[in-house]
């Protein structure tokens, strides 16, 4: 008769945790999965497979230790009642050696990713890994920095061919990723997903620091020196801002909520920075001019 112990190679009196580990140790190196180029591999898994079913059932172990019952639980004398068939042998739990519950799923899961041994024909049904998905899709969206300020829709071409207008979400930043789920390659577990990159383009006169939008403006010297409304380019469209009289070049206005979405739904501000354009060749201004001097000490911050 088979000796379950001899199988699995631990002494008659081993403890439940002995059992289980050396179980492990011959599950993965005669699982069939492992041995693919080996026939032989699948009676031999099998055979450690009801060794250890048998040595972690309290009352079989019990039985066979007494003779009455053989390692596939069959009774070894006829007529005395003993053992009855492969009782607990058809799923992955059994109730280990002193009542300690056993589950083989959780000793295979280390070993196979989850499959047992069932997968290639062995005694016990596995857990079925389940169909994988398509494989995700990369794509690089360049947006501009006034559509991503006011968050416009972006059309996408997919790599089917399809297209889709993206909604951008409120915080975009340069490198924010989006996933569109169901959108990448088909799997025999449905379809992957794509992710999007948003990469945002430099503008020619807008600038973006944090949440708000940085604009350097123009402005005359008769603008600056007595005040007055000019027309300033926003995200949305041109508005009127209003320059104080006496403005100096450097000098910073704000525009409330023109600049980018938070993901908290405000906006931050457009900052306009005043330049004063002096004209080039202008004989009338310079003639007015001559003989005035500024003489304020407008360098002694700089200590000059």
């Amino acid at each position: 008769m088979r000796d379950p112990y001899e199988i699995l190679g631990v002494p008659r009196g081993a403890a439940s945790g002995q059992i289980k580990s050396a179980f492990r140790k011959l599950a993965k190196k005669h699982h069939p999965d492992a041995n693919k180029d080996n026939p032989k591999a699948t009676d031999r898994f099998s055979e450690v497979t009801r060794a250890y079913d048998l040595l972690t059932d309290k009352d079989k172990r019990a039985q066979f230790d007494r003779g009455e019952i053989d390692i596939d639980g069959n009774p070894t004398m006829s007529g005395f009642g003993f053992g009855g068939g492969p009782g607990g042998r058809g799923g992955f739990r059994a109730e280990g050696f002193g009542g300690e519950s056993v589950d083989l799923g959780d000793i295979f899961e280390g070993l196979f990713g989850g499959v047992g041994g069932g997968a290639r024909g062995g005694p016990r049904g596995g857990r079925a890994q389940p169909p994988r998905r398509g494989s995700n899709v990369q794509y690089r969206l360049s947006v501009s920095l006034i559509d991503a300020a006011r968050l416009a829709d972006q059309r996408i071409t997919l790599s089917d061919g399809k297209t889709i207008d993206l909604k951008l979400p409120k915080g975009v930043e340069d490198g924010t990723q989006m996933r569109l789920t169901g959108k990448g390659e088909q799997g025999p577990g449905g379809a992957g997903d794509a992710l999007v990159t948003i990469q945002i383009a430099p503008h020619p006169f807008f600038r973006r620091e944090g949440d708000d939008l940085r604009l350097d403006l123009p402005v005359t010297l008769d603008e600056a020196l007595f005040g007055g409304k000019v027309k300033v380019p926003t995200a949305e469209g041109a508005v009127m801002l209003s320059i104080p009289a006496g403005s100096s070049s450097g000098k910073v206005l704000r525009l409330k909520g023109k600049g980018f979405s938070r993901k908290d739904g405000t906006r931050g501000d457009q900052l306009v920075s005043l330049e004063i354009a002096l004209p080039e060749g202008d004989s009338d201004l310079a003639t007015r001019l001559e003989g005035w001097r500024d003489s304020r000490p407008v360098r002694a911050k700089l200590g000059v």
